[in-house]
């Protein structure tokens, strides 16, 4: 009798998108000879393009991108959402422009977001206080860094360094991890660059055409003056 062996439990198949194309040029439908201007939809099946009432997608109304929760919530309550790409020529790729939803899917999702449209904001505007408060601390945190390895530096120039490194979504040396853990190469990185900026000719350098490196290697000596005049330890007090 043959040994029964037990089947592996299959993985779910990912569910891909239904996507409909934003023409860009006059084109027409391959079924029923329909003649689409641009701006119109079109569904590619296999080597046809159709239109949406050949494609059974004509029930749908269009809902642009730009609004997540409310997209979200028509998707969810619709029966089919297929996407809409159109074709950017300045990036060279399709890009997401919205969705086509049911319309009374697209009526609940409105109403819905009214609901609780004020429950929301408050949410927003706690997770903002939120992370105010956070990066005020984190500058504050910055700032005496600046102190301990520079402790000449004004206090105001501290601040300014810190202020200006730590610039949310900047890309700045004070937004990478390096710099979130304190590490103190991300903090002289953070005041060379405001030496260099502010106290060296380096931007005019740069602004005659002469390569970064170049640039920063004329004005190294500059900044390694000031950085070893603020490095030094007072001597206030001492007999």
């Amino acid at each position: 009798m043959p040994r029964r062996t037990r089947r592996a439990a299959s993985k779910p198949r990912k569910v891909r998108d239904i996507v409909v194309f934003w023409i860009l040029r006059d084109s027409s439908c391959d079924e029923c000879g329909e003649r689409l201007g641009k701006g119109r939809f079109l569904r590619r099946e296999g080597d046809l393009g159709l239109c949406l009432p050949c494609a059974d997608l004509d029930h749908l109304v269009f809902l642009p991108s730009g609004n997540a929760e409310l997209t979200r919530r028509a998707r969810k309550h619709s029966r089919i959402s297929p996407v809409v790409v159109r074709f950017s020529r300045a990036r060279k790729r399709y890009e997401r422009k919205g969705v086509l939803v049911d319309e009374g899917a697209l009526a609940r999702a409105k109403q819905e977001c009214l609901q609780d449209h004020e429950a929301r904001m408050q949410a927003r505007l706690r997770a903002a206080v939120r992370l105010e408060d956070w990066n005020e601390q984190f500058i504050a945190k910055f700032v005496q860094h600046i102190g301990n390895l520079y402790p000449q530096c004004p206090l105001s120039t501290h601040t300014l360094i810190a202020e200006h490194a730590c610039v949310r979504n900047s890309g700045r040396i004070g937004r990478t991890a390096a710099a979130k853990r304190f590490h103190q190469e991300a903090i002289e990185l953070a005041v060379q660059a405001h030496v260099r900026h502010v106290a060296t000719d380096y931007d005019e350098l740069l602004a005659r055409g002469m390569d970064r490196t170049d640039a920063r290697g004329a004005v190294r000596a500059n900044v390694d003056e000031v950085l070893d005049s603020w490095s030094q330890e007072t001597t206030e007090g001492l007999s």
